[in-house]
């Protein structure tokens, strides 16, 4: 996620992979030539969407995301002509920083829109001054991710040393339904007190 003072628009690039030790990968990640530039920190995101869930339906996200004290605000389509048969996953994407997440949301609500998911995460953010790799850490497991070009990807991978098939482009909402299904959760949400309190109370 970079922090924009301006709207801006560009190609996103991207691949995820599990991560079984956060503490063991933070080490590697500087082993592997990349610098910390946003220490851990509590993301938290909303996802706002029509109630027929039109945007789900044509591969778009509208989203407001608070990280570090700032909001900002995302959208995201398929590029023109993709048809989702890459290697890696691409997305058309804008997104403006403001001052006011919550205002914002309210504007969305008056125009018809909702907050249908909300998921949050601890992020930690690294960059070898090409690309940008994060640590994930979210209530149903831990994750790092790759944004850049295809073939600086590929070396990253490589300095990480992450095989190609341990990777995946799955959004979080999706693998939050896949969470779901194989968990039995009553959770609608992806947030840790959401998923603390409804282990808690299934566990009983």
């Amino acid at each position: 996620m970079r922090a924009y003072t301006r709207t801006m628009q560009h190609s996103e690039i991207e691949l995820k992979f599990c991560v079984p030790d956060p503490r063991e990968f933070h080490a590697r990640a500087l082993c592997g030539g990349f610098a910390l530039e946003t220490p851990r920190t509590l993301e938290r995101n909303a996802l706002f969407d029509t109630p027929e869930r039109r945007l789900l339906s044509e591969r778009q996200v509208l989203r407001m995301r608070e990280y570090g004290g700032a909001w900002v605000l995302t959208h995201k389509r398929p590029p023109a002509g993709n048809d989702d048969s890459s290697f890696y996953k691409e997305r058309l994407e804008t997104e403006t920083t403001v001052s006011d997440g919550e205002a914002m949301g309210a504007v969305f609500v008056e125009l018809g829109y909702a907050p249908v998911f909300r998921y949050e995460k601890y992020r930690t953010q690294f960059t070898d001054g090409e690309g940008t790799l994060v640590l994930d850490e979210t209530p149903i497991g831990d994750f790092a991710e790759l944004e850049g070009e295809p073939e600086w990807i590929d070396r990253a991978l490589e300095r990480l040393n992450i095989p190609r098939d341990w990777t995946f482009t799955d959004s979080y909402g999706r693998m939050f339904l896949d969470w779901k299904e194989r968990s039995g959760s009553s959770a609608e949400n992806m947030t840790f007190d959401e998923i603390a309190v409804r282990e808690t109370v299934g566990a009983r």
